[in-house]
Protein backbone atom coordinates (compact mmCIF):
# COMPACT_ATOMS: atom_id res chain seq x y z
CA UNK A 1 0.00 0.00 0.00
CA UNK A 2 0.93 3.67 -1.29
CA UNK A 3 -0.13 6.78 0.55
CA UNK A 4 -0.51 10.19 -0.88
CA UNK A 5 -2.28 12.37 0.32
CA UNK A 6 -5.48 11.32 0.43
CA UNK A 7 -5.71 8.77 -1.88
CA UNK A 8 -3.95 5.08 -1.67
CA UNK A 9 -2.89 2.75 -4.24
CA UNK A 10 -3.64 -0.95 -3.03
CA UNK A 11 -2.08 -4.21 -3.60
CA UNK A 12 -0.66 -7.35 -2.01
CA UNK A 13 2.55 -8.08 -0.22
CA UNK A 14 5.34 -9.70 -1.89
CA UNK A 15 4.82 -12.50 1.17
CA UNK A 16 1.03 -13.20 0.00
CA UNK A 17 1.78 -13.19 -3.67
CA UNK A 18 4.40 -15.68 -3.49
CA UNK A 19 2.05 -17.75 -0.88
CA UNK A 20 -0.80 -17.48 -3.09
CA UNK A 21 1.95 -18.93 -6.32
CA UNK A 22 0.77 -17.77 -10.28
CA UNK A 23 -2.03 -15.29 -10.45
CA UNK A 24 -3.78 -16.12 -13.21
CA UNK A 25 -7.51 -14.09 -12.52
CA UNK A 26 -8.74 -11.23 -10.81
CA UNK A 27 -12.12 -10.70 -9.87
CA UNK A 28 -12.61 -6.61 -8.34
CA UNK A 29 -16.39 -4.87 -8.63
CA UNK A 30 -16.00 -2.49 -6.10
CA UNK A 31 -15.45 -0.24 -8.73
CA UNK A 32 -17.13 3.36 -7.37
CA UNK A 33 -17.85 1.46 -3.88
CA UNK A 34 -17.59 3.27 -0.54
CA UNK A 35 -15.41 -0.17 1.52
CA UNK A 36 -14.29 -0.69 5.29
CA UNK A 37 -11.36 -1.26 6.02
CA UNK A 38 -10.79 -4.95 6.42
CA UNK A 39 -13.71 -5.93 4.16
CA UNK A 40 -13.57 -7.71 1.11
CA UNK A 41 -13.08 -6.12 -2.43
CA UNK A 42 -12.61 -8.90 -4.49
CA UNK A 43 -10.93 -11.93 -5.17
CA UNK A 44 -7.54 -13.30 -6.42
CA UNK A 45 -7.73 -16.76 -8.35
CA UNK A 46 -4.14 -18.85 -8.72
CA UNK A 47 -3.78 -21.42 -10.09
CA UNK A 48 -4.78 -23.76 -7.31
CA UNK A 49 -6.52 -21.31 -4.62
CA UNK A 50 -8.89 -18.95 -4.46
CA UNK A 51 -8.13 -15.93 -1.94
CA UNK A 52 -10.09 -12.73 -0.78
CA UNK A 53 -8.83 -9.19 -1.17
CA UNK A 54 -9.06 -7.54 2.03
CA UNK A 55 -9.04 -3.94 2.45
CA UNK A 56 -6.25 -2.31 4.20
CA UNK A 57 -8.55 1.26 4.45
CA UNK A 58 -11.76 2.61 4.57
CA UNK A 59 -12.33 4.27 0.98
CA UNK A 60 -14.26 4.45 -1.94
CA UNK A 61 -12.24 2.85 -4.95
CA UNK A 62 -11.68 5.14 -7.43
CA UNK A 63 -9.74 3.20 -10.01
CA UNK A 64 -9.03 -0.72 -10.70
CA UNK A 65 -5.76 -1.84 -12.79
CA UNK A 66 -7.14 -2.98 -15.88
CA UNK A 67 -3.65 -4.22 -17.29
CA UNK A 68 -4.26 -6.82 -14.75
CA UNK A 69 -7.18 -8.17 -16.88
CA UNK A 70 -4.96 -9.65 -19.51
CA UNK A 71 -1.39 -9.97 -17.53
CA UNK A 72 -2.79 -10.59 -13.87
CA UNK A 73 1.24 -12.12 -13.85
CA UNK A 74 1.90 -8.49 -13.01
CA UNK A 75 1.00 -8.98 -9.39
CA UNK A 76 3.26 -11.95 -9.01
CA UNK A 77 6.05 -10.15 -10.89
CA UNK A 78 5.71 -6.50 -9.29
CA UNK A 79 3.34 -6.50 -6.58
CA UNK A 80 4.80 -3.06 -5.38
CA UNK A 81 4.93 -1.52 -8.97
CA UNK A 82 2.74 -2.44 -11.99
CA UNK A 83 1.07 -5.15 -9.93
CA UNK A 84 -1.09 -2.94 -7.65
CA UNK A 85 -4.65 -3.53 -7.74
CA UNK A 86 -6.79 -0.80 -6.82
CA UNK A 87 -6.81 3.38 -5.91
CA UNK A 88 -8.70 4.11 -3.41
CA UNK A 89 -9.67 8.33 -2.12
CA UNK A 90 -9.06 7.64 1.54
CA UNK A 91 -12.42 7.88 4.25
CA UNK A 92 -10.55 7.53 7.48
CA UNK A 93 -6.68 7.65 7.16
CA UNK A 94 -5.13 8.79 10.48
CA UNK A 95 -6.88 6.43 12.85
CA UNK A 96 -6.79 3.28 10.40
CA UNK A 97 -2.97 4.19 8.97
CA UNK A 98 -2.03 4.17 12.84
CA UNK A 99 -3.61 0.54 13.40
CA UNK A 100 -1.48 -0.96 10.60
CA UNK A 101 1.44 -2.98 11.18
CA UNK A 102 4.99 -1.41 10.52
CA UNK A 103 6.99 -3.20 7.67
CA UNK A 104 9.35 -4.72 10.11
CA UNK A 105 6.39 -6.07 12.07
CA UNK A 106 5.09 -7.53 9.51
CA UNK A 107 8.55 -9.15 8.51
CA UNK A 108 8.77 -10.50 12.09
CA UNK A 109 5.14 -12.37 12.28
CA UNK A 110 5.40 -13.88 8.94
CA UNK A 111 8.87 -14.97 10.06
CA UNK A 112 10.99 -13.40 7.39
Amino acid sequence: MKVEGDTATIGITEFAQSELGDIVYLDITALGQEVKQHAVFGTAEAVKTVSDLFMPLSGKVLEVNKALDTAPQKINEAPYGEGWLVKIALSNAKEEIASLLKADEYKKLIGK
